[in-house]
């Protein structure tokens, strides 16, 4: 009777989900001035929105909440920055939680006040680097005149900075983090093995505006052997998320109106999986990471 009842289980598996996690992605909608969103699926692939604002923003210039990214830190507090301005900011907000409902008093990050010519600070990217047990943050700020460039205005030439963390309360000096020659925004760490990275980023070149890929050694670079683009152009806003073999990316294919997937499973080669998911309706860039699945029951009553 109990092996009967061992096979009704794995059955009801099948048709629902027993497993103990599912996948969490942080969002906003537009005009960025209500706050924090977030998605929940069981697989990744197919994607529910809880339809409340978790955070609403109260720190920058403009006190928005674009491109938040979120990170589980290895005491299990969540930690969230985000674009707090357009332009005039040096800095990001950042909040932390336990459950990712009850946050912390926001903060402003300025991690750019030591350049007093800074136009602006974008889709500030959270990982934790558990080589080095530490967060490192990276971001895309233009400094006119500082880089060679293409047919770019001077305050649209981006490059990525990072520093580094383990309390947020201290941070490293922030540092130079990709220049790989061109205007490049919305980049991503993506960890596959010990020594083995790889960095999904937007060439935000005039035409090109799309996505690319590079290879490193270790989270904070440096990222060589830049790609060739495997996305159409005006796409931005990438986040990565591992899958059984496979890895999704997903990003806004704003040329397109749409939010799109490709697959891969080397970076090397990509598949259009955009007719496998399903997004709902004004989701914008964020990330996704994998949680318990009691954090979700949590967040969805």
């Amino acid at each position: 009777m109990s092996f009967r009842l061992a096979l009704i289980g794995l059955a009801l598996c099948g048709i629902t989900s027993c497993s103990k996690q599912g996948y969490i992605f942080t969002s906003f909608h537009e005009p960025a001035t209500d706050g924090l969103r977030m998605l929940y699926s069981d697989d990744a692939y197919h994607w529910t929105d809880l339809n409340k604002v978790l955070l609403k923003p109260e720190v920058g210039t403009q006190k928005v909440l674009r491109d938040p990214s979120v990170v589980q830190g290895p005491d299990g507090t969540f930690h969230l920055v985000w674009t707090c301005s357009w332009k005039g900011d040096k800095g990001f907000g950042y909040a932390s939680s336990k459950d990712l409902i009850h946050w912390s008093e926001q903060k402003f990050l300025p991690v750019m006040e030591g350049e007093p010519k800074t136009v602006n600070v974008w889709a500030p990217e959270v990982f934790y680097d558990d080589d080095k047990k530490e967060f490192v943050i990276i971001w895309a700020s233009t400094i006119p005149f500082r880089f060679a460039k293409g047919i770019e205005d001077e305050d649209n030439n981006h490059r990525m900075y990072a520093v580094t963390t383990r309390d947020f309360v201290t941070f490293s000096s922030p540092k130079l983090f990709l220049d790989p020659g061109f205007s490049v925004i919305d980049a991503v760490i993506v960890k596959r093995a010990i020594k083995d990275y790889v960095l999904v980023l937007k060439d935000n070149t005039r035409p090109n505006r799309n996505l690319k890929v590079a290879f490193g050694k270790a989270a904070l670079g440096p990222y060589q052997n830049v790609s060739e683009t495997f996305s159409p152009k005006l796409t931005e806003g990438p986040t990565v998320v591992k899958v059984g073999k496979d890895w999704l990316i997903y990003f806004d294919a704003y040329g397109q109106k749409i939010y799109s997937a490709y697959k891969t499973a080397d970076f090397k080669t990509f598949k259009d999986a955009t007719s496998e998911v399903s997004i709902p309706e004004g989701h914008k860039h964020g990330t996704i990471i994998k949680v318990k699945r009691k954090v979700i029951e949590k967040l969805k009553k």
